[in-house]
C-alpha cells in the first residue's frame, strides 16, 4: 500500500543503508541538478573543460581549512564533509593542522582569519575584488597551481565568517543536498562524480542585511515535540535550527518565547548560536535580550517603568552583561506586560526616557558607545502610533516596521525621507495568535502575496532587517525558503518568476520529473487556504445555493488531492516521508476540512427541509471529523515518529479568537422522522462548475449573465500605461485568478486625467439604468500613512469616481472593516453609475495611488447574489462591429 492514498489503509515501508542507495540509483529520472531563479548552476556529474573533480574515480578531493578560522567555519566544513558523503558515500579528509598537498584539494577560509586564503590573495592566485570588505559575500573558484605541489584547488573564500559559511552551504546545495534534508527528511541525490565548473562563482552580497525567522506561538506543537525528542526547547534542538537557517542563507533568529527562556533554559543555547554564526535577538516586546518569561522568574514588582524603574534597569542590565561580545540585535523600547499595550497614562516622554536609559545601560555594559551595538525599535501595533505622534529614537536604531499580523504592511519609509544610519526593517507574519482569530495550523501564505508585499518593502528601502514569524517552523517550509531566498536579492526574482521559484524548489526536494505538478499543488493549496484560513472556516463560509460555490470549492480541493495522490504513488519509497510532510498532508487535511464543513452545511439544510438524507449526512460529517485526527496521526507516525506532536495544533471548534483546548465536532442535526426525500438541489458530492476561458480578453467583450458581469482583473481588454507607470499582472495573487497592479511601486499618486494609467474592460449590457461596480482588491493597507490608498472607476466618457480603500478601516482589533478584510482576504469597494443605453460600454479602472492590487470586477445590474468569492467569470464574445 502507498502512503500517498487516503482511500486505503495507511502503510509505509522504509529502506536503509545500501538498499536505499541502490534504489535511488535505479531511478535516475527522479533527479536533476536544480538551482533557484537568478542563480547559476556550477556543479555537475560530468567533467567539463577546466572543471574541478570534487569527487571522481571513487576519490574525493581533500578538504583543508586553517585552525585559526572561525569555529563556525570549521563546523560548516565538517558539514560539507558529511554532505559529500550523503551524495557519493565517500568521505573526504578534512585537515586543519597540515599544509595542503595533493593533485586536487579544496581550500576553505575567511579573509583576514585564514592564513591559507590570505596567502593565496598575497600571491596573486585569488582575486577577491567584490568580496573583500563586503558583508557575507563569498566566492567559489577553481584555481590552477595555487600552491607548490598542488595542481588544482577549489577555493571557498568568504569576506567574513558567514560569507565563508554561505559559500560552503552554497556548494552543498549545488551538489544536491536540500537545506531541508533534516527538517523535512528530503533524501539526497546519489552521484558517483561531482565536478565544479571552471571559473568564479558567487551569489553576490545580500541586499537585506539581517534575514531571519521568529519561532513563536510554539505551544502545543513544537513545544511538545521538542520536549519528547530533545528534553525541551534546548541547544540539542536549536543546533538543527541554526544549521537550517545558515543553509537557507539566513543569519538571524528570535527564539521561542512561550514559556521559554533561550539564555536561561540551556546556557549552551547562546554559546552555540554564536559559534554557528547566528545573530540572536528577542521579540519586539523583550528589551535588552531578556525573554519575557525571565521577568516572571527573576523580576520583582510590577512591569511598570513609572513605579519600578530601578528594578527594571537592573533586570535589563543583567541581560546585557550576559550577552557579552556575542552577536545580537538588541530590542529597545517597552510594551505592557505580556505583549500588551502600555497603560493609557504612558506617554511619549516616558517612552523616550525608557529608550535613553536603555541605551545608557547598553553603553555601560558593552564599554563602547551605544550606537556601536545594533538595536531595533519595533513599531508594532500601538507603538507605531507613538512614532506617528512624534516619538523618535536615535538615528542608529533600526526602525522595525510591521505588518498587521496578517501579512499586510502597515507602514513604509517615505521615498523622500532622509536615510537613517540604522535603516528600516520589516517584521512579517506567517502565523499569528490574536484577533480576529488565531491562524497556526498549516501554511496559508501564498508566495505571490509575500512577493508583492516584500517587493514594496524593498522598493521603499526597508532592507536592514527582514524577520518573519513562522510559528512552529513546520509546516512553513516553502514560504520560509522563499522569504529568505528573496531577501538575499529581491531584484533577481520578478513577479512572473514566482511560479518558477516554486517549481525549482519542488525539483530541489523531489527531482525534475514531477516538479511542475508538485509546484502546481503547492501553489494551489496555499491559494485555497488563503481564501479563508482554516481556523476561520465554518458551514456558512461559502454559499450552498448561489453559483455552486461551496460545491466548487470542495471539488477543487478533491481534484488537488487526487493529483497529489497520483504523483505520490509515482515517487520512490525514500521520498514518501518528505512528500507527505511538504505536499500530501496539507492537501489531504484541508480537502477533508472543507468537505467536513460542506457536509455539515448540507446536513443543516437537509434537516431544515426534513430530508431523508439528513441523518446520513450527519454520520458522514462525523466520519470526516474523525478522519481529520487520523490524518494528523499519520503525520506523527512518519520517519519512525520523528515528528510526533508537530500537528497537535487545534483548528476545529473556534468560538472566539483564541483556540479551543481540543478540536470540537461542528454541530449536526438528526431527524427521528424525515418528511421529504433527499433534495437533488443540494447534492452530498460536489458538482464542479464550468469555468470561463482564461485566455486574453483583448478583442473580446464580457457578456451580461443573469443581471451581472464578472471579470477577472488580468482579463482586461487594454492596459493603458503612462506617466512612467505601467500595469503588470502578478500571476496567481488573490482568491480566484491573479492580481494586477502598477509599477514602479514608488511612483507618486496622481489623480486621473485623460492620459493616466488605467485598465479597460469591454462589457455588453442588456439594459440601461443604474449599475453598481464591485471592485475586489487585495487587503493592502495604507503603507504610505496618508489619506488611504485610492483608485478610480468610470464608464465610457464619464468623470472617474475616486474610491478610497481605507475609509473607516484601521488595522486594529475591534475595527470591523479591518477584521472583515483580513478574515476574507479581500477588500470589496463599490461605486454607483447610471448608463443611458444598453449595449457595449468600456469600464475603466484608474490608477491613483501605488500599491493597489485589483483581483476582480463585478458589474451588478440587479442580479448579483450573495456569495463569498463572488460570481464566476462571465463568458466573452466578439466586439460588435459598427
Amino acid at each position: 500500500m502507498s502512503i500517498c492514498s487516503f482511500r486505503r489503509p495507511f502503510s509505509a515501508r522504509r529502506f536503509k543503508g545500501v538498499l536505499v542507495a541502490l534504489l535511488l540509483l535505479t531511478c535516475p529520472a527522479v533527479w536533476a541538478q536544480t538551482t533557484l531563479p537568478g542563480t547559476e548552476a556550477y556543479v555537475s556529474g560530468k567533467k567539463s573543460k577546466g572543471s574541478f573533480p570534487l569527487v571522481a574515480g571513487r576519490r574525493a578531493a581533500a578538504l583543508y581549512a586553517s585552525p585559526a578560522d572561525w569555529p563556525g567555519v570549521l563546523r560548516a566544513a565538517r558539514d560539507l564533509q558529511a554532505d559529500i558523503n550523503r551524495v557519493t558515500t565517500l568521505t573526504p579528509t578534512l585537515t586543519t593542522d597540515k599544509a595542503p598537498s595533493g593533485q586536487q584539494v579544496v581550500l576553505i577560509g575567511t579573509l583576514g582569519k585564514s592564513p591559507l586564503i590570505d596567502g593565496l590573495v598575497q600571491a596573486g592566485k585569488l582575486n577577491v575584488a567584490g568580496v573583500a570588505g563586503k558583508w557575507e559575500t563569498f566566492v567559489v573558484e577553481v584555481v590552477d597551481k595555487p600552491l607548490p605541489g598542488v595542481e588544482q584547488a577549489l577555493v571557498i573564500a568568504g569576506s567574513d565568517k558567514r560569507g565563508t559559511i554561505f559559500g560552503i552551504y552554497d556548494l552543498s546545495q549545488q551538489m544536491g543536498v536540500s537545506p531541508w534534508y533534516w527538517w523535512a527528511d528530503v533524501p539526497t541525490k546519489p552521484q558517483s562524480a561531482l565536478y565544479v565548473g571552471a571559473g568564479r562563482h558567487t551569489q553576490g552580497t545580500p541586499q537585506v542585511k539581517y534575514r531571519g525567522i521568529f519561532i513563536n506561538d510554539e505551544a502545543p506543537a513544537l513545544q511538545n515535540w521538542a520536549k519528547e525528542k530533545f528534553g525541551g526547547v534546548n541547544s540539542k534542538m536549536y543546533s538543527h535550527m541554526f544549521e537550517l537557517i545558515l543553509r537557507l542563507k539566513g543569519n538571524y533568529l528570535w527564539p521561542a518565547m512561550w514559556g521559554n527562556m533561550f539564555n536561561v533554559d540551556d546556557p549552551q543555547n547562546p554559546v552555540l548560536a554564536d559559534e554557528y554564526g547566528i545573530v540572536m535577538g528577542t521579540s519586539h516586546h523583550e528589551p535588552l535580550t531578556r525573554a519575557h518569561e525571565e521577568w516572571k522568574h527573576a523580576g520583582k514588582g510590577p512591569w511598570n517603568y513609572q513605579t519600578n524603574a530601578a528594578t527594571l534597569q537592573e533586570f535589563w542590565r543583567g541581560g546585557m552583561q550576559r550577552m557579552g561580545t556575542r552577536e545580537n540585535i538588541v530590542s529597545i523600547g517597552m510594551r505592557g506586560d505580556g505583549d500588551e499595550p502600555m497603560s493609557q497614562e504612558s506617554n511619549i516622554a516616558l517612552l523616550e526616557r525608557i529608550v535613553a536609559d536603555q541605551r545608557r545601560i547598553i553603553a555601560e555594559t558593552t564599554g563602547k558607545p551605544a550606537e556601536q551595538t545594533p538595536q531595533i525599535w519595533a513599531l508594532y501595533k500601538e507603538v507605531q502610533d507613538y512614532y506617528d505622534k512624534g516619538m523618535r529614537v536615535p538615528d542608529d536604531v533600526t526602525l522595525l516596521l510591521c505588518d498587521d499580523n496578517w501579512g499586510n504592511l502597515r507602514k513604509l519609509p517615505k521615498p523622500a525621507e532622509k536615510p537613517r544610519a540604522g535603516g528600516y526593517g520589516i517584521y512579517y507574519h506567517f502565523d499569528y495568535v490574536g484577533g480576529p482569530r488565531n491562524y497556526k495550523w498549516l501554511n496559508t501564505n501564498p508566495l505571490p502575496r509575500i512577493w508583492e508585499q516584500m517587493h514594496l518593502a524593498h522598493a521603499y528601502g526597508a532592507n536592514q532587517i527582514w524577520i518573519v514569524n513562522v510559528g512552529d517552523l513546520k509546516p512553513m517550509e516553502l514560504p520560509i525558503s522563499f522569504f529568505l531566498d528573496y531577501a538575499w536579492n529581491p531584484a533577481r526574482l520578478a513577479a512572473d518568476q514566482v511560479d518558477d521559484y516554486t517549481r525549482q524548489w519542488a525539483a530541489q526536494q523531489f527531482g525534475e520529473k514531477h516538479a511542475a505538478g508538485i509546484a502546481d499543488i503547492l501553489a494551489k493549496y496555499a491559494k485555497y487556504n488563503a481564501r479563508r484560513k482554516p481556523e476561520l472556516l465554518s458551514p456558512t463560509t461559502y454559499s450552498l445555493t448561489n453559483y455552486n460555490e461551496f460545491q466548487t470549492v470542495v471539488a477543487d480541493y478533491q481534484t488537488l488531492l487526487t493529483q497529489a495522490e497520483q504523483i505520490g504513488r509515482q515517487l520512490p519509497a525514500q521520498h514518501q516521508d518528505a512528500y507527505f510532510q511538504l505536499v500530501l498532508h496539507p492537501v489531504a487535511a484541508c480537502a477533508n476540512l472543507n468537505e467536513l464543513y460542506y457536509t455539515v452545511a448540507l446536513n443543516r439544510e437537509a434537516a431544515k427541509n426534513g430530508q431523508a438524507n439528513t441523518n446520513a449526512l450527519a454520520e458522514k460529517a462525523k466520519a470526516l471529523f474523525a478522519k481529520d485526527a487520523d490524518i494528523s496521526r499519520r503525520y506523527h507516525a512518519l520517519a519512525g515518529s520523528k515528528w510526533n506532536h508537530m500537528m497537535d495544533q487545534t483548528h476545529i471548534g473556534y468560538t472566539i479568537w483564541q483556540q479551543p483546548e481540543k478540536n470540537v465536532m461542528p454541530a449536526v442535526q438528526t431527524l427521528a422522522q424525515p418528511t421529504t426525500a433527499a433534495s437533488a438541489a443540494a447534492p452530498a458530492q460536489p458538482a464542479p462548475v464550468k469555468k470561463s476561458p482564461t485566455t486574453s480578453a483583448a478583442g473580446a467583450v464580457f457578456m451580461e449573465v443573469d443581471g451581472y458581469v464578472s471579470m477577472e482583473a488580468e482579463h482586461y481588454s487594454k492596459a493603458v500605461n503612462g506617466s512612467g507607470v505601467s500595469w503588470q499582472t502578478i500571476p496567481d495573487l488573490g482568491r480566484t485568478l491573479s492580481g494586477v497592479t502598477t509599477f514602479p511601486a514608488t511612483a507618486p499618486a496622481q489623480n486621473p486625467t485623460a492620459s493616466s494609467p488605467c485598465l479597460e474592460y469591454r462589457v455588453r449590457l442588456n439594459s440601461p439604468g443604474p449599475v453598481t461596480v464591485h471592485a475586489y482588491l487585495a487587503p493592502t493597507l495604507d503603507f504610505t500613512n496618508s489619506q488611504g490608498l485610492r483608485y478610480a472607476v468610470s464608464f465610457d466618457d464619464e468623470a472617474p469616481q475616486i474610491i478610497n480603500l481605507h475609509t473607516g478601516l484601521v488595522a486594529d482589533n475591534g475595527n470591523r472593516p479591518w477584521e472583515q478584510a483580513v478574515a476574507e482576504n479581500i477588500i470589496i469597494k463599490t461605486s454607483a453609475h447610471t448608463l443611458a443605453a444598453p449595449g457595449e460600454h468600456v469600464l475603466r479602472f484608474w490608477r491613483v495611488d501605488p500599491g493597489v492590487v485589483l483581483e476582480k470586477l463585478v458589474v451588478d445590474l440587479g442580479g448579483l447574489k450573495p456569495s463569498y468569492l463572488g460570481p464566476p467569470e462571465c463568458p466573452r464574445g466578439p466586439v460588435a462591429t459598427p
